[in-house]
């Protein structure tokens, strides 16, 4: 186990909570952004945490694969669904670093071509 979630995420809110109790105006201002996404509509539940958990991934967040993770699998996620997303957060990440790699290459031209 990497990271023991059934641990982390009751500390992970009480951490939030007492964040959220020096700064309630952002905590409120985070709740009524999270509420909206997950309104039912267009995406049903399971596929809103597919995605958030995918995002989670490439956000590099610890806390959000923690709690996506619980409620992809309330919503009825399989393993296979969860594997599905989580190659599309992959494949994202490589695109970024090719892309960001590309900009890298193109900088150091720059630098060498002034460094002459």
């Amino acid at each position: 186990m990497l990271i023991d979630t059934q641990s982390y995420a009751p500390r992970l809110m009480d951490a939030i909570g007492e964040l959220g109790a020096n700064a309630p105006a952002m905590l409120a201002g985070f709740e009524a952004l999270d509420g909206a996404a997950a309104k039912d509509g267009v995406l049903d539940a399971k596929t809103r945490e597919l995605i958030a958990l995918a995002v989670a991934v490439t956000t590099r967040c610890d806390g959000c694969i923690t709690v996506h993770s619980a409620a992809a699998a309330r919503a009825g996620a399989s393993k296979e669904e969860v594997a599905a997303a989580l190659s599309v957060a992959i494949a994202l990440n490589a695109g970024a670093a090719i892309v960001y790699s590309a900009r890298a290459f193109d900088a150091f031209g720059q630098q060498q071509e002034t460094a002459k």
